[in-house]
């Protein structure tokens, strides 16, 4: 298995070392030093991040977790099964600006569905340097999709027992990537306490030494032996010596089992005062390597110097750069940047290491670090308080250079909140600018108050770290709750439909239109005394939602532990509220035009078919639900000369005059029907009438004329899909008719007709494309599902207590019904003969 893993034991080994294998695979191959791939999860449509190779899983838990249906590259690979190849930040902002927002810099990418023969796993992702076009990538992508396809194979053979054995539901497995060369030395932290002896040695130390740290059973003489044989002596020396206060004050330098030098540093349970912080010795153990001699001129420089690996770990800092970071190495070296120096935590730092990951040019950039004497001395900074940082990424290690900067705050009000500051001019922070992008492309994409609360929750949370958001709309001088994710069952129940005279937080921010920010749950109860609170610690963030000077409502993002909010991040957040109040107001003004077209919609459908006593019919039609315009689809039932005659219809494009022309259609259609016309003078005279309308449409129809006394039927087809007929035995059948072109094109077309027959007990089911056409799928498939349906519904009344023929056209719309997002309308008729006319009471 390449490289090292934290945190393998979480998962099966077996399924850890083929996706590890595969990422590390794909680095090579694509010549770049990021890799991933992305596995389905239990929760359906959801896609986790399994494994991240060469990059800091923090940095990046926006993209932990991705939806099938966001227009993102990973999710068009996996839901489309189909290579995505983005050779440059042009082409990815150009197919996906919502992810090329968000991770602005200038980097290629490849990503190939992991597939088995029936089935996809995930897709294999690799980041790489910048490439002019696609067909440079050529000979990348054919190794890809055969790394894609192996592991594909590998992960079906893993499957056959157990298919949750390959999904993922944890956070990614971070994986160092194998070094570009010899690595200068391996640094492995350790931890011991005297009182009861245990030692414990990390992930790294443990890799490090190999099996000799099984054999050393916890102690410290265990850990002397696999350390150095020779020297276990003097490290327990030193270990006794930091645990009474006198650690040595130079490393150890001990030798290892096979005579190979090793640095063995000590520091006791007491800080520089002097006074005791912990019973627990810690220290490092550092397999020099080659580079031993480059450590040693750094530690002389006047700057600070600072080496990260690619996981963001701290593996080298020389003593000036501890000094200005005033933290002590001990609590630097082999933690991750962000441990080892928390008040670098902040989104300015991490939208830098970002940067320096993923693109080959240096970033540069000014932190405030905090005050010696503590925070309240921020509102007097000096230029001494600012550090000027640059970061020089390569291919196994990021180097950081670490100096006094000049920044100098104009004026108090200049000053951030938290410890973090605005960037000085020529190189400001990207963080204000993306989150907002990101937010603005994805809302427009958002047209009902639903999917903008969606999308709301998909950037916002994870762009701030939230856990909980709720969003309040103004009806009526009443905000009602509109959307809520992650606070307890039923809590906010009792603040729906709160009026504006109430003293909450989410009205108070909305009538006075200013943000309200609160630290921790301590400050929102002292703040509004008696207000029921959610948890015991946490922050809050309440927004007003306003959209050109109207108040739209409220929105309350959530956090689950005590923080503070930067200046920063607070216009950001201002920022973000204002789209999001002209998304809902949009989509509140869309759904209430909706509303008034899909009642014109309606009406122009029939309210009641023509019946016949040896037929019984049964019609469905369901709206698309994307966009805001109607559709053309129709059917009817009409009585023609001594039979019936049924009509299904779709006029092509939405939107009004698709409506109007439907409405056109349908009322030709009636009037030659109620004339007994043939079906192919039927479809003739239509066609003229719709060519004569100039309406720039054209449609599809399929009318059938059966006689119900012989079962007799008489079709014709223009350019619609055939119908399905289920015998009264169960097998059922498309129905292949000869027939015309689309209504509306050629004024010479004909419209054969052509002879089938149902037996009594026999189900005929027309149906526009709405109900049998996904996009990325073959109508053909969607047909053939709907006839397998049809078979296993069950003939309507064939026993007591049995479907009825509504029933049976309930169960065939069902799936379609519960689908949030119909890109068309759906129609569907359905008809059975009876042997005999019922009785009449």
């Amino acid at each position: 298995m390449t490289g090292s893993a934290e945190g393998a034991e979480r998962m099966p080994g077996r399924l850890a070392a083929l996706l590890i294998d595969a990422s590390a695979e794909a680095i090579s191959a694509a010549g770049g030093h990021v890799g991933g791939v992305y596995l389905r999860s239990r929760t359906p449509g959801l896609l986790r991040l399994a494994v991240l190779e060469g990059l800091p899983g923090p940095l990046f838990r926006p993209w932990w977790r991705v939806h099938v249906d966001r227009p993102f590259p990973v999710a068009d690979s996996y839901r489309l099964g189909v290579e995505v190849v983005l050779p440059n930040a042009t082409e990815a902002m150009r197919r996906y600006p919502q992810y090329a927002a968000g991770l602005p810099f200038p980097f290629g990418s490849l990503y190939a569905p992991v597939a088995g023969r029936s089935s996809v796993y995930g897709v294999l992702t690799a980041l790489l340097p910048s490439a002019a076009d696609a067909t440079e990538l050529l000979p990348v992508r054919e190794r890809m999709a055969r790394l894609a396809e192996e592991l594909g194979t590998a992960l079906e053979k893993l499957g056959e027992q157990d298919p949750s054995a390959v999904t993922w539901e944890d956070g990614p497995l971070c994986v160092r990537p194998p070094a570009s060369r010899p690595p200068s030395g391996h640094l492995g932290r350790f931890a011991w306490d005297p009182v009861s002896g245990l030692l414990t040695a990390d992930e790294r130390l443990n890799v490090e030494l190999g099996s000799l740290a099984a054999e050393a059973h916890g102690t410290a003489e265990g850990f002397a032996d696999a350390v150095a044989p020779g020297d276990a002596e003097r490290i327990l020396a030193a270990l006794r010596e930091a645990a009474g206060g006198r650690p040595p004050a130079l490393p150890l330098v001990v030798r290892g089992p096979d005579g190979a030098p090793r640095l063995v540093e000590v520091w006791g349970p007491y800080d520089d005062s002097g006074l005791p912080r912990a019973a627990t010795v810690r220290g490092v153990v550092l397999d020099p390597g080659p580079g031993t001699v480059a450590d040693a001129a750094a530690d002389l420089l006047p700057d600070g110097v600072m080496c990260l690996d690619r996981l963001g770990t701290v593996v080298y800092a020389n003593p000036h750069a501890a000094r200005l970071l005033r933290r002590p190495r001990t609590e630097l070296l082999g933690r991750p940047l962000w441990e080892g120096v928390p008040w670098l935590n902040q989104p300015t730092l991490e939208d830098h290491l970002r940067g320096a990951l993923l693109s080959p040019d240096p970033v540069h950039f000014h932190v405030r670090r905090p005050s010696a004497h503590g925070r309240e001395a921020a509102a007097h900074a000096i230029a001494g308080d600012w550090l000027a940082l640059s970061v020089y990424p390569g291919p196994d290690l990021l180097t950081c250079t670490i100096r006094l900067g000049h920044r100098v705050a104009d004026s108090p009000s200049d000053l951030p909140d938290a410890l973090g500051a605005p960037e000085p001019a020529g190189a400001p922070s990207l963080s204000p600018l993306y989150r907002p992008i990101v937010l603005a492309i994805a809302l427009t994409e958002a047209v009902t108050a639903r999917q903008v609360s969606a999308v709301v929750m998909r950037e916002l949370l994870p762009a701030f770290g939230g856990r909980r958001l709720a969003i309040y709309l103004l009806q009526e001088r009443h905000l009602y709750l509109a959307w809520e994710t992650g606070f307890p069952k039923g809590f906010l129940a009792p603040f729906d439909g709160v009026g504006l005279d109430e003293r909450l937080p989410g009205v108070e921010t909305l009538t006075s239109g200013r943000p309200l920010f609160f630290d921790s749950m301590e400050q929102l109860a002292e703040s509004y005394p008696g207000i029921a609170l959610d948890a015991t610690e946490g922050a809050r963030a309440f927004l007003p939602l306003i959209a050109s000077g109207r108040p739209v409502g409220s929105c309350i993002l959530g956090f689950d532990r005590p923080r503070s909010f930067s200046t920063e991040e607070r216009t950001v957040l201002t920022a973000m509220a204002g789209l999001i109040a002209h998304a809902m107001e949009k989509a509140q003004r869309y759904e209430s035009e909706a509303a008034l077209a899909r009642g014109l919609q309606q009406a122009l459908l029939p309210r009641r078919l023509s019946q016949h006593p040896l037929m019984e019919t049964a019609g469905r039609y369901l709206p698309g639900t994307q966009g805001m315009e109607v559709g053309g689809d129709w059917y009817d039932v009409v009585a023609a000369g001594d039979g019936l005659a049924l009509v299904i219809g779709d006029v092509q494009g939405h939107g009004v005059q698709a409506a109007a022309t439907m409405g056109q259609l349908r009322s030709a259609v009636r009037a030659f029907a109620l004339g007994d016309r043939p079906p192919d003078e039927v479809m003739s005279g239509t066609n003229h009438l719709l060519i004569d309308l100039d309406a720039g449409l054209f449609a599809s129809c399929c009318y059938i004329r059966l006689d119900p006394a012989t079962g007799i039927a008489q079709a014709a087809v223009a350019g619609h899909p055939p119908p399905l007929l289920r015998s009264p035995d169960g097998r059922t059948q498309v129905v292949d008719l000869p027939g015309g072109v689309v209504l509306g094109v050629d004024p010479q077309a004909t419209y054969p007709v052509a002879e089938l027959r149902m037996e009594p007990g026999a189900v005929l089911a027309l149906y526009t494309d709405g109900l049998v056409e996904r996009p990325g799928f073959d109508i053909d498939d969607g047909i053939s599902a709907l006839r397998v349906a049809l078979a296993k519904v069950g003939a309507p009344g064939a026993r007591p207590g049995g479907r009825t023929l509504a029933g049976v056209a309930d169960r065939l719309t069902a799936t379609a019904r519960h689908t949030a997002d119909r890109p068309d309308d759906i129609a569907l008729l359905l008809a059975t003969r009876r042997a005999t006319a019922p009785h009449r009471k």
